[in-house]
């Protein structure tokens, strides 16, 4: 890991990551994913899985995985690292720095591994030292945050290092906040209760994050 140049040129701007929630029935929220992949740049899917045995996760990854990667998006599994690898995912999400190191072996090098659960700076630092293609902060659970604290961590990270950073976002007023900060890519998974529908809702989203003033 990297400091960034003094000098560098200005990050691109943010692109979103899509948190799906807990999918038992794929098929069933195939069209509704596709739908919301179709109204805006979505770079990746982070999906999560229902409780199940493990050929029925992997049926899930591999009856959704056609649907994201169609779209250009990358298809990250919520831990389930080796599940990732044999259902054709492109990488996971872990969460603590522990399940971190116990998953690049699997992951590495053709997938992507990212890192959450990230407590302090220096687990973030040890996370992108240790290996993790990204860092996600702020993301939800009972422990997160102040989003201020969020918007603080985001804004170090992209001063500070190369390794790309993911915020996430509760809100459509959140992520623009994020974006404005500095974040490399917002996560979102309000979209799934707007009453508009994910795609109108992904759409929005995505509006915000291009509204948002550019991080120089």
């Amino acid at each position: 890991m990297t400091s960034r140049p003094r000098q560098a040129e200005p990050r691109p701007r943010p692109r979103l990551y899509l948190v799906t929630p807990p999918v038992a029935d794929a098929a069933a929220f195939a069209a509704g994913l596709d739908a919301a992949l179709g109204a805006a740049d979505v770079a990746a899917v982070l999906l999560r899985l229902a409780e199940g045995d493990e050929r029925t996760q992997v049926n899930r990854v591999k009856a959704l995985a056609p649907v994201i990667q169609a779209r250009n998006a990358a298809l990250l599994t919520d831990g389930h690292a080796r599940l990732a690898a044999r259902a054709g995912a492109d990488g996971a999400h872990l969460t603590g720095i522990a399940d971190l190191v116990d998953a690049l072996e699997t992951l590495k090098p053709d997938r992507i591994a990212g890192a959450a659960g990230l407590a302090t700076r220096h687990d973030a630092m040890l996370a992108a030292e240790g290996g993790a293609d990204y860092v996600m902060f702020g993301e939800p659970g009972e422990q997160r945050p102040p989003f201020a604290t969020v918007i603080e961590r985001v804004a170090w990270w992209q001063e500070v290092f190369e390794l790309p950073c993911v915020g996430y976002a509760a809100s459509a007023d959140e992520a623009q906040a994020l974006a404005e900060s500095g974040a490399d890519f917002v996560a979102v998974d309000f979209v799934w209760n707007d009453p508009r529908g994910p795609a109108a809702a992904v759409a929005d989203a995505a509006a915000r994050l291009a509204a948002a003033e550019p991080v120089s």
